[in-house]
């Protein structure tokens, strides 16, 4: 979801994967929380903006040169935008003109980050035109301003637009494997109800494999070529992202449905676990 993202090869390139992946993996399940040691997580059981000792707000969206030509200003602190109530996160894109954006949304950083593991977040989407709704991870200590992206590499859990309702993408992009070259690594699930629904979107990451469910349906899994990090520069902490965009060059690829607006995505509880030793 990073500099100039695009998905728009992304079906095409990825049908045959998906056969694959359904052939060959669609019987692996994710590994029971007893393999694993709960480290971190958010239940959002209060009432107010996000806990500050657990989440900061990424801003820099709103530079220039920065992002996907999205039409979102990112806001910090409020609460129209990113709050919790009802034992819920909400991030929520408002149609509202603000500093020269036409809609005003929220994406928030995870203040901790983790060096493989498993992360689990729970969440209802969006479902308008033109929305991007995202589950994400970057480097520690990264910033646009490094300007070596995705050399660093990103890793994607989930990504939906609203204009293909359903169709969840998982990707992992480094140097090598990137959609500028049509490289990236990535696979798709069709979930018929994800705006009306709550599902679990779950990585699990070794120094070997990552794999990539919608609740106990993996179908995404990129193994480690041991090629060095053009390839694989995921041998290090990650922290988490979550955010609604609108518009880009993938969001908006058909347009943006200004009158649906607000938009929001809900998450139940975000969990991360990394292995007992």
């Amino acid at each position: 979801m990073k500099i100039g993202y695009k998905h728009i090869i992304g079906s095409i390139l990825i049908m045959g994967s998906l056969a694959f992946l359904s052939s060959c993996c669609g019987d692996v399940k994710p590994s029971g929380n007893s393999d694993y040691e709960l480290v971190w997580s958010d239940e959002f059981n209060y009432n107010d903006l996000p806990d500050p000792n657990m989440w900061i707000y990424d801003t820099e969206g709103n530079n220039a040169g920065w992002g996907n030509n999205e039409a979102q200003y990112y806001t910090e602190a409020i609460k129209k935008n990113a709050r919790v109530e009802n034992g819920k996160l909400h991030i929520t894109a408002i149609r509202e003109e603000i500093e020269g954006k036409e809609f005003s949304s929220a994406r928030l950083m995870s203040k901790a980050d983790w060096k493989y593991g498993k992360i689990e977040v729970n969440a209802k989407l969006p479902d308008a035109r033109g929305t991007w709704s995202a589950i994400w991870a970057m480097p520690g200590g990264w910033t646009f301003k490094d300007g070596n992206w995705p050399d660093v590499g990103e890793i994607d859990i989930m990504e939906h637009v609203g204009h293909d309702l359903g169709i969840i993408h998982a990707s992992a992009h480094s140097k090598d494997y990137q959609w500028q070259k049509q490289t990236q690594k990535t696979a798709t699930i069709f979930v018929p109800d994800v705006n009306t629904e709550f599902h679990s979107y779950i990585m699990e990451w070794s120094p070997e494999v990552m794999r990539t469910y919608v609740d106990d349906s993996l179908y995404f899994e990129y193994r480690n070529e041991r090629l060095g990090d053009s390839k694989w520069p995921y041998d290090k902490p990650f922290y988490l992202i979550l955010n609604v965009a609108v518009g880009g060059a993938w969001g908006s690829m058909n347009g943006i449905d200004s009158t649906a607006f607000p938009q929001t995505m809900e998450v139940d509880y975000v969990r991360v676990y990394q292995k007992n030793p």
